[in-house]
């Protein structure tokens, strides 16, 4: 009853002015995070500060750089190419536009609200326009934590990273209603969700104090009350089955309702256009995955390994699942199949990652392309939505089933490496298994009513704006040339 008036709660939170953190000489401390003030008994005179690490920078640049292929090419093409050819180049601009869009409002206030010390639920405003993150009259360059002590990471380095997370997200989301919707609500939607919706959920799911700052077995309790709500709870999400995938896939539900089902949809053909397109974009998203997944490690490490053979490992079983499904249960494995097999496994073992060993892997990827396959299909009838692209059955449904399932095999009796339940030792620990999957179910439970509450006010205000969807003959002649002037082919 406590945590059902805290997740209560969090909408009072949201309503009201977010409280800066409080001004401090060093930057706010976060798992991101600069290195902590003094600790109650340190001595005067403070240790050198550590220095980065040239081969965790490079890595964490070089997956900075994998994620962004994700998004653009990536999921650009993925999605491109399932539409139909008269609305290819809107998809295209869509996704284009939306990664910049986030980009930009991350650097000015998102990334301050995902990742300061604000409560429980929210960040302040101490990286307003990323102030702080680099002194230029000094040249110093403002420290972020990872999750080993001494062991940090240029801040900005983590606030590029983290962009292009945020910004993937809401780019998924417009798979959801593709082909109808109006490219300026669709805009006037992304700020507003990004802002109250992404925001939020990272800071509850992956903001904390950092190693660092637990120095003495005293402090653990006070750090621990600052970090994130569902951080504190104990939720376990290694790179964003709820932040990402639940968080989107709930708002393109939402969205696929209230803009409504396409003129002809369920009567006449939809079918994708171009599948070589769609198969390309697919691959530069498993290959942009690594960088997704293993780079959530925030260091060049063990735990990256295990993220990196994780993915990869998962999102093979889960092509062959929904490929050998279709195949039984149509009659025919098809290419548009394997490819959303593929992206359904990755989905699904992304809050895994660093949290299961590889028995949990195939586990994870082989029970997505199934469950992903029976929600793409058999779920979306009973729905009746018309998310065109299955956002919902293979992200919200995936990044759902990975999370669970994290709570099983994060077990060390099932091969998971467990997690630390005392920062100040770094020991590893478990409770019970039916303990950690109510935890997580709560965190889903969490995230599935922030995102759909927040979509389905965002939406309505962009309704009352601009209106949500294109006049019957601009749909019907396509968008892309009624939205953008344009067309992708010429014969």
């Amino acid at each position: 009853m406590k945590r059902l008036l805290t997740i209560l709660a969090l909408f009072g939170a949201l309503s009201v002015a977010v409280t800066p953190a409080m001004a401090q000489d060093k930057p706010a401390e976060k798992p991101t995070a600069t290195a902590p003030a003094a600790a109650p008994g340190a001595t005067a005179t403070p240790a050198p500060a550590p220095t980065p690490n040239k081969g965790d920078m490079a890595w964490m640049l070089t997956c900075t750089a994998l994620v962004l292929m994700m998004s653009i090419p990536g999921l650009a093409l993925f999605y491109g190419g399932m539409v139909r050819a008269k609305n290819m180049l809107s998809v295209l601009m869509q996704v284009f536009v939306t990664f910049s869009l986030i980009v930009v409002l991350w650097c000015i206030y998102g990334y301050s609200l995902a990742f300061t010390e604000g409560n429980a639920f929210i960040g302040g405003f101490d990286r307003l326009f990323l102030g702080g993150t680099f002194d230029a009259v000094k040249g110093d360059f403002a420290m972020a934590a990872t999750f080993s002590k001494a062991t940090p990471i240029p801040e900005l380095v983590f606030v590029a990273f983290q962009a292009t997370f945020a910004a993937i997200t809401c780019c998924l989301i417009l798979g959801a209603f593709a082909e109808r919707a109006k490219f300026s609500a669709v805009l006037i939607f992304m700020v507003l969700w990004f802002t109250f919706s992404y925001t939020s959920v990272a800071h509850m799911v992956w903001f904390w104090m950092g190693p660092d700052a637990y120095t003495t077995a005293k402090v653990v309790d006070e750090m621990n009350g600052k970090a994130g709500l569902l951080w504190q709870w104990g939720a376990l999400d290694f790179a964003g089955g709820t932040v990402v995938h639940i968080n989107a896939g709930i708002a393109g539900l939402v969205g696929a309702y209230l803009v409504g089902k396409r003129i002809g949809f369920g009567k006449e053909a939809m079918t994708p256009h171009n599948l070589p397109m769609t198969m390309i974009g697919a691959a530069l998203l498993w290959m942009g995955w690594f960088g997704f997944n293993a780079g959530s490690a925030l260091e060049a490490n063990n735990s990256a390994a295990l993220a990196f053979i994780n993915t990869f490992l998962a999102t093979a079983c889960a092509v062959l699942a929904w490929t050998f499904g279709e195949w039984l249960f149509k009659g025919k494995p098809s290419m548009l199949g394997a490819a959303s097999g593929a992206v359904a496994g990755l989905v699904a073992i992304t809050p895994a990652a660093g949290n299961v060993g590889v028995p949990g892997a195939f586990v994870i990827g082989t029970a997505a392309g199934l469950v992903c396959l029976w929600a793409c299909n058999q779920l979306k009838h009973w729905l009746g939505a018309d998310d065109s692209l299955d956002v919902f059955g293979v992200h919200a449904i995936g990044g759902i089933l990975g999370a669970l399932l994290t709570g099983v095999f994060n077990a060390p009796q099932l091969g998971g490496p467990g997690f630390y339940n005392n920062w100040f030792e770094m020991k590893p620990g478990f409770g019970s298994i039916l303990d950690q999957v109510w935890i997580q179910a709560q965190a889903v439970g969490v995230t599935i009513v922030v995102s759909g509450v927040v979509a389905f006010i965002a939406f309505k205000i962009a309704d009352l704006i601009v209106g949500l969807r294109v006049t019957e003959e601009e749909e019907r002649e396509g968008l892309d040339v009624n939205s953008h002037g344009e067309t992708a082919y010429h014969t």
